[in-house]
C-alpha cells in the first residue's frame, strides 16, 4: 500500500483520491512516520578506547548543500576530530567530508571548522567543563534524525595508558568466560 504524506497546511482535497493509497497527517511539531529513526553516517570508534566518556550531548550541525549529499552517501570520517568552545559558540574541527563529486560549482575544504547547535544552556556548561584540565570535547558519530544531520559529542576525559590496558584485560576476562561458558553449556548438551 502506498503512503502520502500531507504537511500541515496542505488540504488533501487537492490530491485525487485513489485507492490502495493511505494519506497520512504530518504535524507541525516535528512528528513524522521517521522521526524516531536514526540513521548513522560514521562512528568514532576510537573515543571509548582513548577517552573516558562523562556525558554526551546531540548537536545540529551547519552544513552546506553539497556536504550533505556526501553525508548522505556515508562519505566522513571523525577520525582526530574534536570540538571547541569559541566565542560562545561550538565548532567542530578536522572533521572530514569528502567532497560531492557532482558539486563542481563550489569548492568547499573537506575539514574546515564546522558550526554546532546547541542551546545556550549547553554551551556554558561545556564552557565551564572544558575549561577544567583534562576534559575535551569528542564527537562519537554523526547521524541524520528526522532528516536534519546531527552529531553526538562526549565530554571527555582522556585515559592513561594504565587505563587502557586495564580495559583489554577485563574485556579479554570476559571473552574467556563467555567461551568457557559456551563450552561447559555444549557439553551439557551432549
Amino acid at each position: 500500500m502506498l503512503k502520502r504524506v500531507l504537511c500541515a497546511g496542505e488540504r488533501s482535497a487537492e490530491w485525487p483520491v485513489n485507492e490502495g493509497v493511505e494519506y497520512l497527517r504530518k504535524s507541525g511539531s516535528g512528528s513524522s512516520i521517521n522521526s524516531a529513526s536514526k540513521r548513522i553516517v560514521c562512528r568514532n570508534r576510537k573515543a571509548p578506547h582513548d577517552y573516558f566518556i562523562e556525558q554526551t550531548y546531540e548537536a545540529g550541525m551547519v552544513l552546506l548543500g553539497p556536504e550533505v549529499k556526501s553525508l548522505r552517501e556515508g562519505r566522513a570520517s571523525l577520525v582526530d576530530s574534536y570540538a571547541r568552545v569559541k566565542k560562545g559558540e561550538v565548532f567542530l574541527h578536522n572533521m572530514h567530508i569528502s567532497p560531492y563529486p557532482y558539486a563542481h560549482h563550489i569548492e568547499i575544504d573537506p575539514t574546515r571548522p564546522r558550526k554546532l547547535l546547541l542551546n545556550k544552556r549547553e554551551i556554558k556548561r561545556l564552557t565551564g567543563k572544558t575549561e577544567q584540565r583534562g576534559y575535551s570535547l569528542i564527537p562519537l558519530k554523526v547521524y541524520f534524525s528526522g532528516g536534519w544531520a546531527k552529531v553526538e559529542l562526549g565530554l571527555a576525559k582522556g585515559k592513561r595508558k594504565i587505563d587502557k590496558r586495564q580495559a583489554i584485560k577485563e574485556r579479554d576476562l570476559k571473552r574467556e568466560m563467555a567461551r568457557e561458558r559456551k563450552k561447559a553449556k555444549l557439553l551439557t548438551m551432549v
